[in-house]
């Protein structure tokens, strides 16, 4: 009884946090992936529509935050039409100069044409394949010789291990044939991104990590929790966390797996030290509890039922060796400490001095700061100690968020402090500021296109309906301290227009 107790305590205060990877990737995408438009919105802005209703006029750095539900609606859903049949028209306000989009209405068949689905509907925008810049030498991560077939080697360094008859090496006509799709996924990396906005790969590659055979196994020493490192058929190598899963496209792609315990680890492992960490629970569930800092021992034992285990598994990025990253500290990382508090929660101007010193100080790095607080508050992830970049793109690159192990902990609890660099800093791209206002539209609902998107996972549902409705009043929480900042400080000061020169090409 007593092997029961630890057991049920567990898993019963870990299932807040199951799936947390791919519940990252898919809210990143989201946010990355929607179209740009400039819409008003009812939450957080009574103010300004009772001052509307007085005949008052709107403060003239801030846009009004007024809904149009009906108008709204038509409009997004006009703007699913073929991009041979849209216009763009720029229209510039003397007080804070901001553009709004607009396009021609095409025929009732298209505007109910994806009516169905709110995801559908969302990728049709024609404002979601605005392009990342044109690629120039020394912008993608690797240089490849078409001309070379796929011919994995015995090395440590890049951590393959040697032809064996489980292995299955791809095959084709072409040398591009024999690229698995791990490899093409490495070969697209690039200064901007991952992965392309609408690249056929990771459909493909999702289904992968959720199906193809593992061959071998070993436990990733180091952090606070069990980690395994799993390789494929394939040659690919995923990263594998039971009960967790992250995911985005400032992630690596993550999918949800069900790991037989027995036959995918027990078996397949060469770690001897985590071999000699299984045993059986009194219910027969096959357990073990591997080597790491805090949370790998017996009375922290994670167990199949009685021998199938749901998890994450993550892609790899490329071997440090092939592509070095830099790890960065955050400046807003907590103290941890009872008594010692940091120096961002004891000065309010904490900001002003970031803001003058490297990287900070030049390029985008401060407004992918302020992106990457944004993501935790929805998530609810306070435990941001670092986040990455590879160095090969030094301070012109986005940023990697490898670590979001702490989301969607407490649905009921919404921890402000995680939004305290957006608080100090007034700093915001205009493009995350659209796509926020329209995630709060009820045509696209952060919560409703949250759910529709993980639906399909092989574990769903990720998320619990609570998780989903803090989403929802969260994302207002970020537009009212926008929108604060704005009234501060005015529109042109608080949000960069980066969105200028590609308006300028339509």
């Amino acid at each position: 009884m007593y092997w029961r107790i630890p057991i049920l305590i567990f898993w019963k205060s870990k299932l807040a946090l199951l799936f947390l990877i791919l519940i990252s990737l898919v809210l990143h995408v989201l946010i990355a992936l929607l179209p740009v438009l400039e819409l008003n919105l009812q939450e957080g802005c009574d103010r300004h529509m009772q001052a509307a209703d007085q005949g008052i006029p709107p403060l003239p750095n801030r846009p009004v935050l007024k809904s149009r539900p009906s108008n709204t609606k038509r409009d997004l859903q006009n703007y699913a039409s073929t991009r041979a049949s849209q216009s763009l028209e720029k229209v510039e306000d003397s007080s804070d100069r901001s553009q709004s989009f607009h396009q021609k209405p095409d025929s009732q068949r298209d505007v109910h044409k994806y009516s169905s689905s709110k995801l559908a509907a969302l990728f049709q925008h024609p404002l979601y394949k605005i392009p990342t810049p044109a690629l120039k030498p020394g912008d993608q991560l690797f240089s490849v010789n078409s001309a070379e077939r796929f011919n994995p080697k015995s090395t440590n360094s890049y951590g393959w291990v040697s032809l064996e008859q489980e292995y299955v090496l791809p095959v084709g006509d072409s040398p591009a044939d024999t690229y698995p799709s791990w490899l093409k996924f490495y070969i697209g990396i690039n200064r901007y991104e991952l992965y392309a906005r609408n690249s056929s790969l990771i459909a493909p590659l999702l289904q992968e990590l959720a199906t193809t055979r593992i061959v071998r196994v070993i436990q990733k020493h180091g952090g606070t929790q069990l980690k395994l490192m799993m390789t494929f058929q394939n040659y690919g190598k995923a990263l594998f966390k039971p009960m967790k899963i992250l995911d985005f496209r400032r992630i690596p792609p993550v999918s949800g797996r069900q790991i037989n315990v027995v036959k995918e680890i027990q078996e397949l492992t060469t770690d001897e030290h985590l071999k000699h960490t299984f045993f059986n629970s009194p219910a027969n569930n096959v357990c073990f509890y591997g080597d790491c800092t805090y949370y790998c021992d017996i009375e922290h034992a994670l167990c199949g039922k009685p021998h199938l285990m749901e998890g994450s598994l993550a892609l790899f990025l490329p071997d440090v060796k092939l592509a070095k990253r830099l790890s960065w500290r955050n400046p807003w990382r907590r103290a941890y400490h009872k008594r010692k508090k940091a120096k961002w929660e004891m000065d309010p101007s904490f900001c002003d001095q970031i803001k003058k010193t490297p990287p900070y100080d030049s390029g985008t790095r401060l407004l992918d700061v302020m992106d990457m607080t944004i993501l935790d508050f929805l998530m609810g992830n306070m435990d941001r100690h670092h986040y990455e970049t590879f160095q090969d793109f030094a301070n012109d690159s986005f940023l990697l968020h490898l670590d979001n192990g702490r989301g969607f902990g407490k649905h009921s609890h919404d921890e402000l402090s995680i939004l305290v660099p957006l608080q100090q800093c007034c700093r915001i791209r205009r493009r995350t500021f659209l796509r926020l206002q329209l995630l709060a539209t009820d045509s696209y609902k952060l919560s409703d296109v949250m759910r529709e998107s993980l639906l399909s996972d092989r574990l769903s549902p990720i998320l619990t309906e609570p998780h989903l409705t803090a989403l929802d009043r969260r994302l207002r929480t970020v537009l009212e301290t926008t929108g604060e900042c704005i009234d501060r400080h005015g529109y042109d000061r608080v949000v960069e227009n980066d969105l200028e020169s590609w308006a300028a090409s339509q």
